[in-house]
């Protein structure tokens, strides 16, 4: 059974008009983000949880939390863990005072994890404000950036993503790795983090889909469409170990600007 509040924010936009219900959004300006940190990241060959490998002396998810409260636009970032996490109490997360909030309840799925993160979150999180849903595997997010996203999707009926344009060659391939054809790139974008939507807007899609591999798809297969904001390859997601020495890299970059 969902909780009183999760029934409500559902209620709140099945039973509104889409008028009413942007009517209604347009009216918060608060924002707060959400990272999903229960993956054990097995592609990267560590026995330590992704998230928890050292860039420059911090954990990666410390950056990635870190570069979401820059600026001071962010209330709160909700980090939502494995049950059986126990190395998150083990860092140090004082510079962020209470800005931070760990919720112990990520499933075995990013599409679980920022579900039943969003649900927890509901007690703190009406269904009308902003929640940025952010890779703890993206630990270089630039100021600049996030503050675009803010101010450009502040306003929007939707909401929208981080994204950059495929600049590359697109090819497709069959099973046997076979080329079938060429893609043209023209309007393709790979898409990034953060993913920033209306807290009642995503939980209603994310309960009605299992299968999309990120939040914008599961707006999408409402029938809505997200904005693309101009996101920077800096923001790279780490996803194998020669990854690491790049993000090190930029974000040394990034603190030496800073």
């Amino acid at each position: 059974m969902y909780p009183l509040v999760f029934k409500y924010a559902l209620s709140c936009i099945i039973t509104a008009s889409v008028a009413d219900y942007f009517l209604k959004t347009m009216m918060s300006d608060r924002f707060f983000g959400l990272i999903p940190a229960a993956g054990a990241g097995e592609r990267m060959g560590h026995a330590a949880p992704k998230q928890y490998l050292p860039l420059l002396g911090r954990p990666m998810l410390y950056h990635a939390v870190k570069a979401l409260l820059a600026g001071g636009r962010i209330d709160t970032v909700f980090v939502v863990l494995a049950p059986s996490d126990v190395e998150f109490r083990r860092q140090d997360w004082s510079e962020f005072d209470e800005r931070i909030a760990p919720l112990y309840c990520g499933g075995a799925t990013r599409h679980d994890s920022v579900l039943n993160g969003l649900v927890a979150a509901s007690s703190t999180v009406q269904p009308e404000d902003w929640v940025l849903v952010h890779d703890a595997a993206r630990p270089c997010l630039g100021r600049r950036e996030l503050g675009l996203m803010l101010d450009t999707l502040s306003t929007d009926e939707v909401g929208g993503i981080l994204g950059v344009p495929v600049t590359d060659t697109i090819k497709r391939a069959d099973s046997a790795g076979k080329i079938l054809g060429t893609e043209p790139r023209e309007h393709l974008w790979q898409a990034q983090t953060p993913q920033m939507f209306r807290h009642g807007l995503l939980l209603h899609a994310l309960s009605r889909t299992a299968k999309m591999t990120d939040e914008a798809g599961a707006v999408e297969a409402l029938g809505f469409k997200p904005r693309l904001v101009q996101g920077s390859p800096a923001n790279l997601k780490v996803t194998h170990s020669d990854d690491l020495q790049l993000a090190q890299a930029i974000l040394a970059a990034q603190e030496g600007r800073a």
